[in-house]
């Protein structure tokens, strides 16, 4: 009797061991068994893992790409200008087995080389750069933390800035430098406009210049929208030949002008006396002058 219930707890705890050996490894992620600490080179798959009881003990490793934020890094651009920047890397598990022995936690790993490369692209890189050229950027941080991260078994997707923040300092100088640009635009387009203008200008004269009816229906056609805009004065040109024909024509049909004869040396008038004092204040005053004064 004691036999038998010695032989049926010995045959409970059996069949409790081996269910316990059974383990479920979901569909995102793969099983790395440790035999006597030892880790075994065959993964397990998705689905139920046997272990020997006691003997094995099994890591769940995550293959699902990882988002992780890169904290905002303040540097010192190649064109000396402070600068922070911050980014996001995508990543995931390629070796489960590297990443489960390799490394003692990769999350912290990635997360540590991607702030120490984000500070060394930022170094490299000018202000120019960081603004309009992030898609080299990218892929140079990219490189820069896939190098040590293949020996953890990790594959680095991409890595993206997300956003770079400038001084106030230097937020001032950009929108100066981007209004004088625009401004330098704005005056290179009105010039060539003005330089095409007065080509077609020219070449317009020239060709009035060996047809004189096209300046005729040219003054023509001024004439009729100058008429069509209702007014009640219009404006007729004359052209220029005709108003220096008629003055050639008015200064030979006029006679000379007889210029006056001029004094000779000796019929020069004398100059006149000099006033005396009631003179002066006869004329001063305006009052008639007198042939005779009365003796005061």
């Amino acid at each position: 009797m004691v036999t038998e219930i010695i032989l049926g707890f010995l045959a409970a705890i059996a069949i409790l061991t081996g269910f316990g050996g059974f383990r479920i490894v979901n569909q995102v992620e793969r099983g790395i068994v440790f035999r006597f600490g030892r880790a075994q080179k065959e993964i397990r798959r998705p689905g139920v893992a046997f272990l020997i009881p006691v003997v094995d003990r099994l890591k769940k490793v995550n293959v699902q790409i990882v988002t992780m934020p890169v904290p905002t890094q303040e540097g010192i651009t190649r064109d000396n200008v402070s600068v922070q920047v911050d980014a996001v890397a995508y990543f995931r598990v390629q070796d489960p087995l590297r990443a489960a022995v390799e490394v003692q936690n990769y999350l912290f790993a990635v997360e540590q080389v991607a702030q120490t490369s984000l500070r060394s692209i930022i170094g490299k890189s000018e202000l120019d750069d960081l603004l309009s050229n992030r898609e080299e950027l990218n892929k140079g941080l990219a490189l820069m933390i896939d190098s040590p991260a293949l020996g953890w078994g990790i594959h680095i997707d991409r890595v993206e800035i997300k956003d770079v923040t400038l001084p106030e300092s230097m937020k001032r100088s950009v929108a100066r430098q981007a209004e004088a640009e625009r401004e330098r635009r704005a005056r290179v387009i009105t010039a060539d406009g003005e330089f095409l203008a007065a080509r077609k200008l020219a070449d317009a004269s020239a060709i009035m210049a060996h047809t004189p009816s096209a300046l005729q229906l040219r003054l023509l056609q001024t004439v009729v929208e100058v008429a069509a805009e209702k007014t009640s004065t219009l404006v007729m040109p004359l052209p220029v030949e005709l108003l220096r024909f008629f003055d050639r024509d008015g200064g030979q049909g006029s006679p000379a002008r007889e210029e006056p004869e001029k004094p000779g040396p000796a019929e020069k008038s004398a100059p006149p006396p000099p006033l005396t004092a009631p003179d002066e204040l006869t004329k001063t005053l305006g009052l008639p002058e007198t042939a005779n004064r009365p003796d005061s």
